[in-house]
């Protein structure tokens, strides 16, 4: 897939400063071109692939983990079945190795099905690699997650938290919208969905214009690149994303910080509200709920204080 977006804003040699200071308070995406080229298993995958899946497959502690399978007819894509009774892949708990023995098999197929280990925690199934996965970008206590897959498509979502998604090994293409663009994006059920959060119902590779007419609009203001071993791309949270895999093996490590998820059961946390809120406005008739959305407009969303008239001590939950 090579659709003319406009691309990412790239930085080379980045510094913690640097990041903190001037691309995370931007808040765009941002390519960080070889950030983790020092990293001792994209050196090796850019060696000899087999090196790194060996040493894989030698640090694996064998503990299980999330991963699904695709049958070929799906393409690799992520998304729901036929009837949006259920999903389009099974998902099991198994070790990396045997992962890792699917995807080399695989490779000598001419369509094989797709398989992905998804969000592991290097710190439970890697336990030794994870000191050889610093990003001094971040806090240390952040951790590390490894996606191990062949070509495989998330469709356009958005994650809770801030992102940087390291890619070890193969190359991945990632295609994102600004958050502004959701009503172009055709976004499915919020609360039943084949990734963690919401995604786009909408096919990137082969979008059915005719029925998502406005998504038109949402590619206009795309944004694209395709990621080497080494490179690392920083996603705001709250930014749409769609994330695709482009070879036989592929490898990457993420960090997530920051934000909030998008569990229903954290009622205190933003996308547990705007649940709360849909359940709790939906009855109202449409001039109460025009109303509620001025006062949360003026509270919540304004960026000028809706306190700035009351003496200071008395701000109370009004404070910023």
């Amino acid at each position: 897939m090579s659709l003319p977006f406009a691309p990412i804003a790239e930085y080379h040699q980045v510094t913690p400063e640097l990041f903190q200071d001037v691309i995370q308070a931007n808040y765009q995406p941002a390519i960080l071109r070889g950030l983790v080229q020092h990293w001792p298993c994209v050196q090796a995958a850019q060696t000899d692939q087999s090196r790194l899946l060996q040493d894989m497959a030698q640090c694996d502690n064998g503990t299980k983990v999330d991963a699904i399978m695709l049958r070929p007819e799906t393409h690799g894509r992520v998304f729901y079945d036929a009837t949006m009774d259920g999903f389009n892949f099974i998902k099991n708990k198994v070790t990396i190795t045997s992962v890792l023995e699917q995807l080399i098999r695989y490779a000598q197929f001419d369509r094989p099905p797709s398989v992905a280990i998804q969000s592991a925690l290097v710190g439970e199934c890697l336990p030794k690699w994870r000191a050889a996965l610093a990003l001094n970008l971040l806090a240390p206590e952040v951790e590390p997650r490894i996606w191990i897959g062949n070509q495989i498509t998330t469709p356009t979502h958005i994650d809770g938290s801030d992102n940087i998604a390291c890619v070890v090994s193969g190359r991945r293409e990632f295609v994102l919208f600004p958050p502004e663009q959701i009503a172009n994006l055709y976004i499915g059920p919020l609360d039943f969905a084949p990734t963690p959060s919401p995604i786009s119902m909408v096919d990137l590779r082969a979008p059915d214009l005719t029925r998502y007419p406005r998504f038109e609009n949402a590619l206009a203001h795309a944004q694209s690149a395709v990621l080497e071993p080494g490179d690392a791309i920083y996603i705001p949270n709250l930014w749409w994303h769609h994330v695709e895999s482009l070879e036989k093996i592929n490898v990457l490590v993420n960090y997530w910080w920051g934000g909030s998820n998008f569990s229903t059961e954290n009622k205190t946390s933003p996308y547990g509200l705007l649940m709360q809120a849909l359940l709790s406005f939906k009855e109202l008739p449409p001039s109460q709920r025009a109303a509620w959305g001025h006062l949360f407009q003026h509270y919540v969303f304004d960026e000028t204080s809706p306190a700035a008239h009351i003496p200071a001590h008395r701000h109370g939950v009004l404070q910023r």
